[in-house]
């Protein structure tokens, strides 16, 4: 008998790539999780915490896409904090990041799986 995969080493489908505005976000509950989910202009789709650690709010969906030379980030749009889309760091106090989730698109599907692993840790 193959024993299940934990929740963790799961990938969960949570909607067509097609339904992802561009440079939007979007929320989904991933593992009990509430996930930021963003498609950016060159195709690339990020997931991040969407909790906000500066605000002390789930509001990072909402924020503002964009780029700061070559990075993809998101600007919370509580106190404009912008986070590293790659990496979940923020942008003004390296200190400070939100989890960064692994995503894939299989057929046009958007998965999510389990939360990346903080290289500096």
């Amino acid at each position: 008998m193959t024993p299940r995969p934990s929740a963790a080493e799961e990938w969960q489908p949570v909607c067509q790539v097609a339904e992802l505005e561009v440079e939007r976000g979007a929320t989904a509950l991933v593992h009990g999780q509430a996930v930021a989910i963003f498609r950016c202009a060159d195709g690339r789709v990020y997931a991040l915490g969407n909790h906000d650690p500066f605000a002390k709010a789930s509001v990072i969906a909402r924020g503002i896409v964009g780029t700061r030379g070559e990075v993809p980030f998101v600007a919370s749009p509580a106190h404009r904090h912008a986070f590293d889309l790659r990496s979940g760091r923020c942008l003004e106090d390296s200190h400070v990041s939100v989890p960064v989730y692994a995503v894939k698109v299989v057929e046009g599907v958007v998965l999510i799986g389990s939360r990346k692993q903080d290289d500096a840790a």
